[in-house]
C-alpha cells in the first residue's frame, strides 16, 4: 500500500521543471508585449484629413527617394470598393490618410506616377488596382516584397509577417485585416495595425534586395514588378464573367447573347445600386435562366433551384433581354467567346505533368516558386486546351531560367515521346 502511494505521488523534480518552463513563457510573452508595446509607443505618425494636412505632407516629401504604401478598404457587398485608409512611409516619418474624410488627393496620388520614386509594397497588385479603378493612376518604379521574395527562396505568396520575423526579426501580430475600416474614430489597435503594415517596408525592401542582388536576380524582379506599370495589367475583359462560364460554349448563338445580356444587366444594376453583383443575381442562378428562359415564366417559377421572388421581380426585364435581336455588333461579340474545350488526351496530360515536374525541379533548385514562372491557371489552360501555350514562360527572365529546351517541349508537347534507354527515362521530341 505504501508502494502504491509512492508510485502516485507526483515527481517533484518533473513538476518544478513544468513549473519553470511555464514561468519562462510568461517572462517571454511579457517581454515581446513590452517591447511591441515600446516599440509602437516610439512610433510618431500624422493623420492627414483636411487640406492642411495633405499640403504639410507634400511640403515635407519634397525629393523624397522611396514611399512605402498600404491600404485598407471595404469590397464585401459593395460594386464599389469603398477605400478607408491609405498608410504611407517615407524617409520623412509615418501617414495615415483617412479617405473617407479626404475625397480628392491628387498631389499624394502624383507621387505615386513619379518614376524619380520608389514604390514599396507587400501583395501591393490589390491597392494599385483600386487607385486605378478609381483615380486612374498608374503606378511607375515599383518594388513588391512578395515578388521579390518568390526570387530568393520563399514560397509564393508568403505573409508579410514571415517575411518581416524571418529577414528582420521582428514579429508582426496580425487580427484587424476584417476591422470596421469605415468605423471613426480608429481605435488604438488599428492605428498599430496600419503602422505595421508600412513601418518595415524600407527594411526588408533593403534585406531582399540585398538578397536579389548577391543572386544576380534584381533584374528578375524588377521586370516581373513593371508589369504593374502597364495599363494592361489593369484591363479587364467587361464580359469576362459570361465568357468564364462553363456552359456559354454549349449554347446556341440565341442562348449565348441572352446569357452576355443577363451578365451585363447584373452589373449594371450592381454599379446604380452600388451592391455586390451576387446580392443582384447570384452566379448559380444564371445557367438554368439561361437554359429554362425559352419555357416561360411559369416553369421558372416552378423550378427549385430558382428563387421565385427573384424570377417574379425580373420576368419583364429576363423576357425582354432573351427576345432582343441579335445585332451585328452582338455577332462580332459572339465569335469572342472560347471554343468548346475538348476532353483533354490522358496521355498528353501525363506528359504535361511530367513537364511541370521538370520546371518545378529546376525552380527548386534556383530558389525561384515555380508559381511565378507558370501559374496554375495557365498550367491548366495548357491541359484543357492541347494548342494553347503561355507565351511568357518563352520571355525575359522565364525564358534565361528554364532555357529553350523546356521551352520547345511545352510548346510541342503532343510530338513528345518518353521512352525508357539503357535504364534511363528519355523525352524527345517525335521525328
Amino acid at each position: 500500500m505504501k508502494n502504491e502511494d509512492k508510485r502516485d505521488r507526483p515527481n517533484v523534480g518533473v513538476v518544478l521543471l513544468l513549473l519553470l518552463r511555464d514561468i519562462k513563457r510568461l517572462i517571454s510573452l511579457h517581454f515581446f508585449l513590452y517591447k511591441l508595446l515600446m516599440t509602437l509607443k516610439d512610433v510618431t505618425y500624422q493623420l492627414i484629413e483636411n487640406e492642411e494636412d495633405i499640403q504639410k505632407f507634400i511640403d515635407e516629401n519634397q525629393n523624397i527617394e522611396w514611399m512605402g504604401f498600404d491600404t485598407e478598404f471595404i469590397g464585401e457587398k459593395r460594386f464599389y470598393t469603398l477605400l478607408c485608409l491609405v498608410q504611407l512611409s517615407t524617409e520623412n516619418g509615418y501617414y495615415l490618410l483617412d479617405t473617407l474624410k479626404v475625397k480628392s488627393f491628387p498631389q499624394i496620388l502624383a507621387l505615386f506616377e513619379d518614376p524619380s520614386i520608389l514604390k514599396l509594397t507587400h501583395a501591393g497588385d490589390n491597392d494599385y488596382r483600386i487607385f486605378y479603378q478609381q483615380f486612374g493612376v498608374i503606378p511607375k518604379n515599383v518594388f513588391d516584397m512578395q515578388l521579390a521574395a518568390g526570387f530568393v527562396g520563399y514560397k509564393y505568396p508568403t505573409s508579410f509577417q514571415k517575411l518581416v520575423e524571418k529577414e528582420i526579426g521582428v514579429h508582426v501580430p496580425k487580427g484587424y485585416t476584417v476591422s470596421d475600416w469605415e468605423a471613426r474614430p480608429f481605435t488604438n489597435k488599428q492605428i498599430s495595425y496600419a503602422l505595421n503594415d508600412v513601418i518595415y517596408l524600407y527594411d526588408l525592401w533593403k534585406a531582399l534586395g540585398g538578397k536579389l542582388e548577391s543572386m544576380n536576380r534584381s533584374e528578375w524582379a524588377k521586370e516581373e514588378c513593371e508589369k504593374m506599370t502597364t495599363e494592361e495589367y489593369y484591363y479587364i475583359n467587361p464580359h469576362k464573367d459570361a465568357f468564364n462560364n462553363n456552359t456559354i460554349a454549349n449554347l446556341k448563338s440565341h442562348d449565348q447573347m441572352f446569357m452576355i445580356r443577363l451578365y451585363q444587366w447584373r452589373k449594371q444594376e450592381a454599379e446604380r445600386k452600388n451592391y455586390s453583383k451576387e446580392m443582384i443575381l447570384p452566379n448559380k442562378l444564371i445557367t438554368p435562366i439561361v437554359k429554362n428562359i425559352n419555357s416561360g415564366k411559369n416553369a421558372l417559377l416552378k423550378d427549385r433551384r430558382l428563387p421565385k421572388n427573384i424570377i417574379a421581380k425580373n420576368w419583364d426585364t429576363f423576357n425582354e433581354l432573351f427576345n432582343t435581336k441579335i445585332s451585328e455588333e452582338d455577332r462580332a461579340l459572339l465569335k469572342e467567346i472560347p471554343e468548346r474545350k475538348e476532353s483533354p488526351d490522358p496521355k498528353q496530360n501525363t506528359m504535361l505533368e511530367m513537364l511541370y515536374s521538370i520546371l518545378q525541379y529546376m525552380c527548386q533548385d534556383n530558389l525561384v516558386d515555380p508559381s511565378l514562372v507558370l501559374s496554375r491557371t495557365s498550367f491548366k489552360l495548357m491541359k484543357s486546351e492541347p494548342e494553347y501555350f503561355d507565351e511568357t514562360i518563352a520571355e525575359g527572365w522565364r525564358a534565361q531560367l528554364i532555357g529553350e529546351d523546356l521551352i520547345q517541349w511545352f510548346r510541342k508537347r503532343k510530338d513528345l515521346i518518353i521512352e525508357m534507354v539503357d535504364g534511363k527515362c528519355v523525352i524527345r521530341m517525335e521525328e
